[in-house]
Protein backbone atom coordinates (compact mmCIF):
# COMPACT_ATOMS: atom_id res chain seq x y z
CA UNK A 1 0.00 0.00 0.00
CA UNK A 2 2.92 2.45 0.91
CA UNK A 3 4.37 1.54 -2.78
CA UNK A 4 1.36 2.34 -4.23
CA UNK A 5 0.82 5.37 -2.44
CA UNK A 6 3.71 6.95 -3.47
CA UNK A 7 3.35 5.70 -6.76
CA UNK A 8 0.30 7.85 -6.48
CA UNK A 9 2.00 10.85 -5.41
CA UNK A 10 4.61 10.61 -7.88
CA UNK A 11 2.74 12.24 -10.80
CA UNK A 12 -0.16 15.43 -10.27
CA UNK A 13 -3.99 14.11 -10.74
CA UNK A 14 -4.16 15.55 -14.02
CA UNK A 15 -1.53 13.81 -15.42
CA UNK A 16 -3.16 10.29 -14.03
CA UNK A 17 -6.32 11.59 -15.70
CA UNK A 18 -4.06 11.89 -19.13
CA UNK A 19 -2.54 8.79 -18.92
CA UNK A 20 -6.11 7.15 -18.32
CA UNK A 21 -7.73 8.65 -21.53
CA UNK A 22 -4.78 7.57 -23.63
CA UNK A 23 -5.25 3.49 -22.55
CA UNK A 24 -9.33 3.53 -22.05
CA UNK A 25 -9.26 5.70 -25.95
CA UNK A 26 -6.61 3.36 -27.67
CA UNK A 27 -8.57 0.13 -25.89
CA UNK A 28 -11.60 1.56 -26.44
CA UNK A 29 -11.04 2.53 -29.97
CA UNK A 30 -9.89 -1.11 -31.19
CA UNK A 31 -12.62 -2.80 -29.52
CA UNK A 32 -14.47 0.09 -31.42
CA UNK A 33 -13.29 -0.56 -34.88
CA UNK A 34 -13.87 -4.26 -34.43
CA UNK A 35 -17.49 -4.21 -33.90
CA UNK A 36 -18.05 -1.26 -36.32
CA UNK A 37 -16.41 -3.19 -38.80
CA UNK A 38 -19.17 -6.02 -38.26
CA UNK A 39 -21.87 -3.11 -39.24
CA UNK A 40 -20.00 -0.97 -41.38
CA UNK A 41 -16.82 -2.14 -44.04
CA UNK A 42 -13.95 -0.79 -42.65
CA UNK A 43 -10.33 -0.25 -44.62
CA UNK A 44 -9.09 -3.57 -43.15
CA UNK A 45 -12.39 -5.75 -43.64
CA UNK A 46 -12.58 -4.55 -47.17
CA UNK A 47 -8.95 -5.66 -47.81
CA UNK A 48 -9.65 -9.12 -46.05
CA UNK A 49 -12.08 -9.64 -49.00
CA UNK A 50 -9.57 -9.35 -51.67
CA UNK A 51 -7.09 -11.40 -49.67
CA UNK A 52 -9.97 -14.42 -49.72
CA UNK A 53 -10.61 -13.45 -53.44
CA UNK A 54 -6.53 -13.88 -54.05
CA UNK A 55 -6.38 -16.97 -52.55
CA UNK A 56 -9.50 -18.19 -54.56
CA UNK A 57 -7.82 -17.29 -57.87
CA UNK A 58 -4.47 -18.62 -56.40
CA UNK A 59 -6.33 -22.40 -56.48
CA UNK A 60 -6.78 -21.95 -60.06
CA UNK A 61 -3.29 -21.11 -60.68
CA UNK A 62 -0.80 -23.73 -62.42
CA UNK A 63 2.52 -21.20 -61.37
CA UNK A 64 1.92 -20.04 -58.20
CA UNK A 65 5.20 -18.14 -57.99
CA UNK A 66 3.68 -14.69 -58.15
CA UNK A 67 1.68 -15.44 -55.27
CA UNK A 68 5.10 -16.37 -53.38
CA UNK A 69 6.57 -12.94 -54.46
CA UNK A 70 3.10 -10.73 -53.29
CA UNK A 71 3.42 -13.23 -49.71
CA UNK A 72 7.57 -11.87 -49.58
CA UNK A 73 6.38 -8.17 -50.64
CA UNK A 74 3.59 -7.80 -47.56
CA UNK A 75 5.90 -9.31 -44.82
CA UNK A 76 8.20 -6.74 -45.80
CA UNK A 77 6.47 -4.23 -44.42
CA UNK A 78 6.52 -5.93 -40.57
CA UNK A 79 10.21 -6.87 -41.14
CA UNK A 80 11.20 -3.36 -41.31
CA UNK A 81 8.73 -1.89 -38.99
CA UNK A 82 9.75 -4.86 -36.55
CA UNK A 83 13.69 -3.51 -37.61
CA UNK A 84 13.08 -0.41 -37.23
CA UNK A 85 10.71 -0.45 -33.68
CA UNK A 86 14.37 -2.08 -32.51
CA UNK A 87 15.98 0.93 -33.51
CA UNK A 88 13.59 3.02 -31.77
CA UNK A 89 13.75 1.06 -28.46
CA UNK A 90 17.08 1.10 -28.30
CA UNK A 91 17.30 5.46 -28.02
CA UNK A 92 14.81 5.51 -25.75
CA UNK A 93 17.26 3.24 -23.50
CA UNK A 94 20.00 5.73 -24.47
CA UNK A 95 18.17 8.74 -23.39
CA UNK A 96 16.91 7.23 -19.87
CA UNK A 97 20.62 6.92 -19.11
CA UNK A 98 21.32 10.66 -20.35
CA UNK A 99 18.27 11.60 -18.34
CA UNK A 100 19.52 14.69 -16.80
CA UNK A 101 20.56 16.10 -19.83
CA UNK A 102 17.59 14.88 -22.00
CA UNK A 103 14.76 16.51 -19.62
CA UNK A 104 16.88 20.09 -19.52
CA UNK A 105 16.23 19.98 -23.14
CA UNK A 106 12.66 19.09 -22.89
CA UNK A 107 12.44 22.44 -20.39
CA UNK A 108 13.76 24.78 -22.99
CA UNK A 109 10.88 23.36 -25.52
CA UNK A 110 8.56 26.51 -25.25
CA UNK A 111 4.98 25.07 -23.20
CA UNK A 112 6.54 22.28 -22.09
CA UNK A 113 5.73 21.79 -18.39
CA UNK A 114 8.53 21.62 -15.82
CA UNK A 115 8.70 18.18 -14.32
CA UNK A 116 11.29 16.35 -12.13
CA UNK A 117 13.79 13.22 -13.59
CA UNK A 118 11.70 11.10 -12.17
CA UNK A 119 8.78 11.98 -14.26
CA UNK A 120 10.77 12.39 -17.22
CA UNK A 121 11.58 8.75 -16.68
CA UNK A 122 8.48 7.84 -16.96
CA UNK A 123 7.22 9.16 -19.96
CA UNK A 124 10.19 7.59 -21.68
CA UNK A 125 9.27 4.67 -20.63
CA UNK A 126 5.75 5.11 -21.67
CA UNK A 127 6.91 5.63 -24.77
CA UNK A 128 9.35 2.11 -25.07
CA UNK A 129 6.47 0.11 -23.65
CA UNK A 130 4.41 1.41 -26.61
CA UNK A 131 7.06 0.13 -28.85
CA UNK A 132 7.94 -3.13 -26.99
CA UNK A 133 4.40 -3.80 -27.83
CA UNK A 134 4.83 -2.51 -31.75
CA UNK A 135 7.86 -4.48 -32.17
CA UNK A 136 5.96 -8.12 -30.20
CA UNK A 137 2.76 -6.69 -32.98
CA UNK A 138 4.80 -6.92 -35.52
CA UNK A 139 7.04 -9.68 -35.56
CA UNK A 140 3.59 -11.78 -34.93
CA UNK A 141 2.38 -10.67 -38.26
CA UNK A 142 5.26 -11.76 -40.00
CA UNK A 143 5.36 -15.16 -38.49
CA UNK A 144 1.77 -15.48 -39.55
CA UNK A 145 2.33 -14.14 -43.01
CA UNK A 146 4.98 -17.11 -42.94
CA UNK A 147 1.99 -19.33 -42.46
CA UNK A 148 0.13 -17.89 -45.26
CA UNK A 149 2.91 -18.77 -47.53
CA UNK A 150 3.23 -22.23 -46.32
CA UNK A 151 -0.64 -22.85 -46.96
CA UNK A 152 -0.12 -21.21 -50.67
CA UNK A 153 2.84 -23.56 -51.22
CA UNK A 154 0.84 -26.19 -49.90
CA UNK A 155 -1.93 -25.99 -52.03
CA UNK A 156 -3.30 -28.54 -54.18
CA UNK A 157 -2.46 -28.41 -57.96
CA UNK A 158 -5.30 -26.54 -59.40
CA UNK A 159 -6.15 -29.79 -61.30
CA UNK A 160 -6.67 -31.82 -58.20
CA UNK A 161 -9.75 -30.07 -56.91
CA UNK A 162 -13.02 -31.93 -56.45
CA UNK A 163 -15.24 -28.50 -56.77
CA UNK A 164 -16.28 -25.06 -56.49
CA UNK A 165 -16.61 -25.75 -52.49
CA UNK A 166 -13.13 -27.70 -51.79
CA UNK A 167 -11.57 -24.08 -53.48
CA UNK A 168 -13.98 -21.73 -51.78
CA UNK A 169 -13.10 -23.69 -48.42
CA UNK A 170 -9.31 -23.45 -49.06
CA UNK A 171 -9.43 -19.31 -50.23
CA UNK A 172 -11.74 -18.98 -46.91
CA UNK A 173 -9.15 -20.27 -44.60
CA UNK A 174 -5.99 -18.66 -46.60
CA UNK A 175 -7.57 -16.01 -46.86
CA UNK A 176 -7.99 -15.70 -42.67
CA UNK A 177 -4.40 -16.64 -41.96
CA UNK A 178 -3.22 -13.96 -44.28
CA UNK A 179 -6.04 -11.10 -43.13
CA UNK A 180 -4.60 -12.14 -38.79
CA UNK A 181 -1.29 -11.31 -40.35
CA UNK A 182 -2.88 -7.94 -41.68
CA UNK A 183 -4.74 -7.46 -38.89
CA UNK A 184 -2.07 -7.45 -36.45
CA UNK A 185 0.32 -5.17 -38.32
CA UNK A 186 -2.29 -2.70 -38.30
CA UNK A 187 -2.44 -3.00 -34.17
CA UNK A 188 1.89 -2.28 -34.83
CA UNK A 189 0.92 0.86 -37.17
CA UNK A 190 -1.74 1.81 -34.64
CA UNK A 191 0.64 1.66 -31.92
CA UNK A 192 2.96 4.09 -33.42
CA UNK A 193 0.10 6.21 -34.25
CA UNK A 194 -0.41 6.59 -30.65
CA UNK A 195 2.90 7.15 -29.99
CA UNK A 196 2.79 10.55 -30.86
CA UNK A 197 0.11 11.24 -28.55
CA UNK A 198 2.35 9.81 -25.94
CA UNK A 199 5.19 11.87 -27.03
CA UNK A 200 2.68 15.07 -26.51
CA UNK A 201 3.01 13.78 -22.55
CA UNK A 202 6.68 15.67 -22.62
CA UNK A 203 4.67 19.33 -23.39
CA UNK A 204 2.06 18.53 -20.59
CA UNK A 205 -1.26 16.51 -19.75
CA UNK A 206 -3.66 18.69 -21.32
CA UNK A 207 -1.45 18.34 -24.56
CA UNK A 208 -1.44 13.96 -24.55
CA UNK A 209 -5.34 14.03 -23.96
CA UNK A 210 -5.56 16.94 -27.01
CA UNK A 211 -3.13 14.31 -29.10
CA UNK A 212 -5.05 11.21 -28.09
CA UNK A 213 -8.09 12.87 -29.63
CA UNK A 214 -6.12 13.88 -32.29
CA UNK A 215 -4.97 10.34 -33.27
CA UNK A 216 -7.87 8.57 -32.85
CA UNK A 217 -10.21 10.90 -34.81
CA UNK A 218 -7.48 10.67 -37.48
CA UNK A 219 -7.77 6.77 -36.96
CA UNK A 220 -11.40 6.82 -37.56
CA UNK A 221 -11.44 8.56 -40.55
CA UNK A 222 -8.76 6.48 -42.18
CA UNK A 223 -10.31 3.19 -41.34
CA UNK A 224 -14.25 4.25 -42.36
CA UNK A 225 -14.10 7.29 -44.47
CA UNK A 226 -11.23 7.14 -46.39
CA UNK A 227 -11.07 7.75 -50.02
CA UNK A 228 -9.26 4.67 -50.91
CA UNK A 229 -12.08 2.78 -48.58
CA UNK A 230 -15.07 4.23 -50.89
CA UNK A 231 -12.71 2.64 -53.87
CA UNK A 232 -12.80 -0.88 -52.07
CA UNK A 233 -16.63 -0.66 -51.57
CA UNK A 234 -17.86 0.12 -54.88
CA UNK A 235 -16.77 -3.17 -55.90
CA UNK A 236 -19.51 -4.71 -54.55
CA UNK A 237 -20.47 -7.69 -52.33
CA UNK A 238 -17.72 -10.55 -52.34
CA UNK A 239 -19.10 -13.50 -54.21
Amino acid sequence: MDILASLWRVLPWTDWTALAVFFLSWVGYARFAHRRATTRPSLLALTNRERTRWMLQTTGRENRVVDGVVVQNLSASPTFFASTTILIIGGLLAVLSTTEKASEIVREIPFAVRTSELVFDLKVVLLAAIFVYAFFRFTWSLRQYSFGALLVAAAPPHDRYTGDAERAAFADRAGRVMGLAAETFNDGLRAYYMSFAATAWFFSPWALMAGTAGVVFILYRREFHSDVLAVLAADGPPP
